[in-house]
């Protein structure tokens, strides 16, 4: 097997038992770091340090990822004017707090046949958070009686 010293220095095609009698005398593990290459590759380690290292690294790769949320702002087709204004202020919060914000318009029994009334709502509600976000996925019916939008902050 080919062995490589703990400074990534080659030591040569050796016997596993020379292999193994290396790591014992500098008190390190072997490991086989390519088992199927022919000679297999074997290094000398600590692999208890080894683990805990990836373990750090793999740490601070997630506190440095940023988690997306996705807020959901109701609405009806028949809300009034200062309802909406309240709406639209708690989804330029979400927004501003870097979060995507879905907004949808629930209909319910006969307010199905005027599904043109939910689209300008939610055009004129795009119109009224346009400097904080943009609309990613146009008006869509999702399942029977659901308009929804789906806006995402500028600051992404």
């Amino acid at each position: 097997m080919r062995l490589i010293d703990v400074d990534g220095k080659q030591l040569g095609i050796v016997s596993i038992q020379e292999a193994q009698a290396v790591a014992n005398e500098r008190n390190l593990d072997l490991v086989k770091i390519a088992p199927k290459a022919n000679p297999p590759v074997c290094r000398v380690m600590d692999y208890g340090k080894y683990k805990f290292d990836m373990a750090k690294k793999e740490k601070e790769a997630k506190k440095k990822q940023k988690v997306i949320n996705v807020k959901e702002v109701r609405l009806s087709p028949n809300i009034d004017k200062h309802d909406l204004e309240t709406k639209i202020k708690s989804a330029i919060k979400f927004l501003k707090g870097g979060d995507k914000v879905k907004v949808t318009v629930r209909f319910k029994g006969r307010e199905m046949a005027h599904l043109e009334k939910g689209k300008e709502l939610l055009d004129n509600f795009a119109k009224a958070i346009e400097e904080y976000g943009q609309v990613e996925k146009q008006a869509k019916l999702e399942g029977k009686n659901n308009l929804v939008i789906i806006v995402t902050p500028l600051s992404m």
